[in-house]
């Protein structure tokens, strides 16, 4: 009999690319999303699947799936500047009523569940690179509080519940990833980058460029989901991409793969706006034998490329 799984936030970014990944694995998926932010281009390719099936829900409701469940994938959540701020009391009641729905119909169906945490639980950062001991510099009541403690909160209760009621849990917390299906101009820097470039905008840098990220593509990440969900630690672990660069660095990448001919343009860093992330993934490495295989070369074109077919 095959194996069943619940892929919350699946017509989004990230789970949408997890959805195809067990349904290739000939799980029975369901699907569920409240296209907040979600889109069904992402997953339309799949309705046709005998084993996926989709339901437009809000998690942060009660959610019912009948019958048998083996496993949770939560990755319910606007994730970019531009959403929580949009949508901040939603952001919150998915980190936190959301998170209490899905680990409790867990309890309730016997299944594992993994949650996605974010590199934002670390905040602007005092420890550099970040392993997942460090504790996180954040300022809740600032302006991105809404996502990163909606997040910091998620891990407190899913790890209360495995303590507490012995459910089986695990928790990711995901640096910058990228990759086809992300949203152009949706506030985060490579999307945003790409954007402009393909409509003729100068590219703006928040700061002076010197801020660093590390950017993991899409299928290194899912490879990483997969096996964490498999394994048997339930202690938060980090993965991404720990090749680091600066802001400006990356603009510079972006003008020659797009051969775009516009500026570069400097504006205010916005507030709380963390100046370095890169993932200490030596966790990944020895627990999970996962480190990203993709060069950051080859997923911008590919992505490029994604870009370019959707701006026609």
């Amino acid at each position: 009999m095959s194996k069943r799984i619940l892929i919350t936030g699946a017509a989004g970014f990230i789970g949408s690319h997890l959805c195809d990944r067990f349904v290739n694995e000939d799980f029975e998926v369901v699907g569920m999303d409240n296209m907040i932010t979600g889109d069904l281009k992402n997953i339309e390719h799949l309705f046709p699947k005998k084993n996926f099936v989709f339901y437009n829900h809000d998690v942060s409701k009660f959610v019912h799936v009948p019958d048998q469940l083996d496993y949770i994938l939560h990755f319910a959540s606007p994730a970019s500047p531009i959403d929580y701020l949009k949508w901040p009391i939603q952001t919150l009641k998915v980190g936190s009523l959301g998170t209490h729905n899905l680990l409790g119909l867990a309890r309730v169906k016997n299944a594992r569940i993994l949650v996605a945490s974010t590199s934002e639980v670390y905040g602007d950062p005092l420890v550099h690179p970040q392993p997942e001991e460090y504790w996180g510099n954040v300022n809740p009541v600032g302006p991105r509080g809404v996502y990163d403690e909606a997040k910091r909160f998620q891990e407190s209760i899913t790890m209360a519940y495995h303590t507490y009621h012995g459910l089986e849990t695990r928790i990711i917390r995901i640096f910058n990833t990228y990759g086809p299906r992300m949203r152009l101009n949706d506030g985060r820097v490579l999307p945003n980058f790409f954007y402009q470039a393909l409509s003729g905008k100068d590219l703006t840098i928040y700061g002076d460029g010197s801020q660093t990220r590390s950017f993991c593509y899409v299928t290194d990440l899912v490879e990483g989901i997969y096996r964490l969900l498999f394994s048997d630690y339930a202690q938060p672990v980090n993965m991404g991409n720990p090749d680091e660069i600066t802001i400006s660095q990356f603009a510079d990448e972006i003008i020659k793969l797009t051969a775009t001919t516009q500026k570069v343009i400097y504006e205010s860093l916005p507030k709380d706006d963390p100046k370095q992330r890169q993932p200490d993934i030596t966790k990944a490495k020895s627990l999970l034998g996962w480190e990203p295989k993709v060069q950051r070369a080859e997923g911008l074109k590919i992505t490029y490329d994604y870009f370019k077919k959707i701006m026609k």
